[in-house]
């Protein structure tokens, strides 16, 4: 029987976990963290939710009738992964709090060591370790003497009272917009740190009533056209909008985004919330919250750049000192990462950290030419944005086992995308990269060294017709 290791127990991997058992392959789970959930797990702040509809952002084959609203609290999310994962039989594949440290191909195997010295041989690889995990801490001069309690939005210390204090912010994503609707109301004062100004898009988080959820036990074809009408709207709009600024779908885009900001009432604010960018250069904020939040009494936008942090607070450029008791960095993630920090060393000592030295690339995001057996799930140049990761990695989950049938079946031994086809997909990437609005001047995480956007840059269509079925001439087989 086939041997796989699955490096992270996250939704990918949980996915992948549940795949290979279905289809007679052999697997063992590894994950650094004590418990499932990937991100999750990882980001518990106050406020946090999924900006993607619930029901979407389900496997399809374990959808939950039972979320209460249009998007997910995170608590949730967390334990629908939760529950999937004990009921397909994953826990006890899973080989907790033991981050893989070294993956080495040799003779024919590959050969995984863990950081508790854990040692064991597998014919293939597949790594989801998502990229919402190494959190992205910039060094502020004077952070080490701040008196009060700093913490990434990652690592959040729920020990930390947060009623009736001095709370900033630092950063303007979707995290820091969901921390500043939970926590304005009970500060005594919040900071919001404001580097650069996000488009942010509204969208009601309408519940759903106890007679639909009972409608989507009783009838799961209803649940599924209403699945089908979620994908609809969001790539139908967002999908083909971000792919083609010239695009009918983008004006419209633009627009409602345009018409959000236009709701802040007071003038000064609303031109410092408008950003000089194009609308979803940056990855959109959901949220039909923030521009209340941000109006709030107890809130300041705070648009003078950090000098320092001394002991009392935050020193901005124009010399003001801003005493805080809490500071939260929601400042991102190193999303290059990947498997990463993990050393992977394929045949002849070829070293992943030395093929992605430029950046990170794999041939429609799952193969790395000079890696055989080795996959990656939502890795480099992925689909990513406002729409549903987890169909993302099925379609890609149901791709790689299609290569791995090969192996299992004897017609090859080895697998991996050629030389030819990682660098054909990448140059047509980039080229298609030029008529999407992430390249239409921002600094954004979308973007690569060489300011070519980390992301699948086609169609989503194209995506799922190119992860039906594997063209064999782009891969080299032994």
């Amino acid at each position: 029987m086939l041997t796989a290791a699955v490096i992270g127990a996250g939704m990918a991997g949980i996915l992948a976990a549940i795949r290979l058992d279905q289809s007679g392959i052999a697997c063992d789970v590894y994950e650094k963290g004590d418990s499932v959930g990937g991100t999750w797990r990882e980001n518990t702040y106050p406020g946090i939710a999924c900006d993607v509809a619930a029901h979407w952002y389900t496997y399809n084959f374990a959808r939950n009738p039972e979320w209460d609203s249009l998007m997910a609290k995170g608590e949730d999310i967390r334990a629908y992964f939760e529950h999937v994962a004990s009921d397909f039989g994953v826990l006890e594949k899973i080989r907790f709090n033991d981050e893989v440290v070294l993956l080495r191909y040799d003779a024919g195997r590959w050969h995984l060591e863990t950081a508790s010295g854990h040692r064991a041989d597998y014919d293939i690889v597949i790594a989801a370790t998502g990229v919402l995990h190494h959190p992205n801490i910039p060094d502020f001069a004077g952070i080490d003497t701040f008196r009060g309690a700093v913490f990434h939005s990652a690592r959040w210390d729920h020990g930390v009272p947060l009623d009736g204090k001095n709370i900033g912010i630092i950063g303007n994503g979707s995290t820091a917009a969901q921390l500043v609707s939970a926590l304005v109301e009970g500060a005594k004062r919040l900071d919001l740190y404001q580097r650069t100004a996000q488009w942010v898009m509204p969208r009601d988080n309408i519940p759903y009533s106890e007679e639909e959820k009972a409608l989507f036990r009783k009838d799961p074809a209803a649940l599924e056209a209403l699945i089908r009408e979620l994908r609809s709207k969001t790539l139908n709009g967002y999908a083909a909008a971000v792919i083609d600024v010239s695009s009918p779908e983008y004006r419209a885009l633009e627009q409602v985004a345009q018409d959000n900001l236009a709701t802040v009432k007071d003038a000064a604010l609303r031109e410092r919330l408008t950003p000089d960018y194009k609308v979803a250069c940056k990855r959109l904020v959901i949220s039909s919250t923030f521009y209340d939040a941000i109006q709030h009494p107890n809130a300041r936008l705070v648009t003078s750049p950090i000098e320092r942090i001394e002991p009392e607070g935050v020193r901005t450029a124009d010399g003001n000192l801003h005493e805080l008791d809490v500071l939260v960095l929601a400042t991102g993630f190193q999303v290059d990462r990947f498997i990463r920090p993990t050393r992977v060393i394929g045949p002849g000592g070829l070293d992943l950290d030395d093929v992605w030295a430029e950046g990170p690339l794999a041939y429609l995001s799952m193969s790395v030419a000079g890696f055989p057996n080795f996959f990656l799930l939502n890795g480099p140049n992925s689909p990513v944005g406002n729409f549903s990761l987890v169909e993302v990695a099925q379609h890609q989950i149901e791709y790689i086992l299609q290569l791995v049938d090969g192996i299992r079946t004897g017609h090859y031994r080895e697998i991996a995308a050629t030389p030819e086809a990682m660098r054909r997909f990448e140059e047509e990437r980039c080229e298609a990269a030029k008529k999407t609005v992430w390249v239409t001047g921002c600094d954004s995480w979308y973007l690569d060294k060489k300011g070519v956007p980390a992301s699948w840059t086609f169609s989503y269509d194209r995506f799922v017709q190119e992860a039906a079925h594997p063209r064999m001439q782009d891969y080299e087989t032994r």
